[in-house]
Formats: structure tokens, C-alpha cells, sequence
């Protein structure tokens, strides 16, 4: 059996539309299914954190984006041996030109309710940090 990396390094983009952040709700067949988060995923070995958000937001929505910055990094632990890193980056894209691929539904919502769609998972320490900030 194949050991799991730990931790587990994953790139999530932070997309912001007039106040809101872009959260997407994992489809039915995928891990966590029905769970919400933000857009992104599982840094490739050789890859960097840009190339990777790049990657996974052409994979889950068929969008070119732009990096713009560093945002957080956060840690969750999922049990007493494995953690996940999410590397977070404010990342620019056509939010009007989404197609979705691995999820069912997209919504974006208020600093002020991340708390509500993310909970008991990795995005949840980033939520109370995004909710915390005022920019």
C-alpha cells in the first residue's frame, strides 16, 4: 500500500465577485461528496502552487485564472496522522464563463457565512481566517 504524503499539500484559489467567494459543492462519485470548498487541489510532485491552481481551475471549470497573491497557509488534521496544508491564493478568473466538472453547484457567498458551508474539513480553518479579515 502506497503511504499518503503528510502532510498533504493542496493549492486552493480564493475568487472574489462583488464581496462574495466562489465556493463549489463536490459532486456525487467524488470523495466528500455533497462537501463545499474552495475551488483547487492537490499540489503535483514538481509542481509549484500556481502551476497546480492553474491546472485544477482549467480541470474544474474549463477557466483561464491569474495568481494575484499569497493569501494563508492552513493545517487540519483529519486524524492524529494525517494533515492537510491548503495554500490559499487570491486568483482572478471570468466568473461568468464557469463550467462545471467537479461540481454539481457553485455559489458565492459572503465572508460572513463561509463558517456555514465549510466545517469539519481542511477549508475550514481558511474560512475563519477569510471571515476574520476585511479586505
Amino acid at each position: 500500500m502506497m503511504e499518503k504524503p503528510n502532510p498533504k499539500i493542496v493549492a486552493v484559489a480564493v475568487i472574489e465577485k462583488d464581496g462574495n467567494i466562489l465556493l463549489g459543492r463536490r459532486k456525487r462519485g467524488k470523495f466528500l461528496k455533497g462537501v463545499w470548498e474552495f475551488p483547487g487541489g492537490t499540489v503535483e510532485k514538481g509542481e509549484t502552487f500556481e502551476q497546480c491552481l492553474l491546472r485544477e481551475l482549467r480541470e474544474e471549470f474549463s477557466a483561464d485564472a491569474r495568481i494575484m497573491q499569497f493569501i494563508c497557509s492552513c493545517d487540519y488534521d483529519y486524524s492524529p496522522d494525517f494533515t492537510v496544508r491548503l495554500e490559499a491564493y487570491r486568483v482572478r478568473l471570468d466568473p461568468d464563463d464557469l463550467k462545471l466538472h467537479a461540481h454539481d453547484e457553485v455559489r458565492w457567498v459572503a465572508r460572513g457565512e463561509l463558517r456555514h458551508y465549510l466545517h469539519g474539513c481542511a477549508s475550514q480553518s481558511l474560512a475563519e481566517k477569510l471571515s476574520a479579515r476585511p479586505d
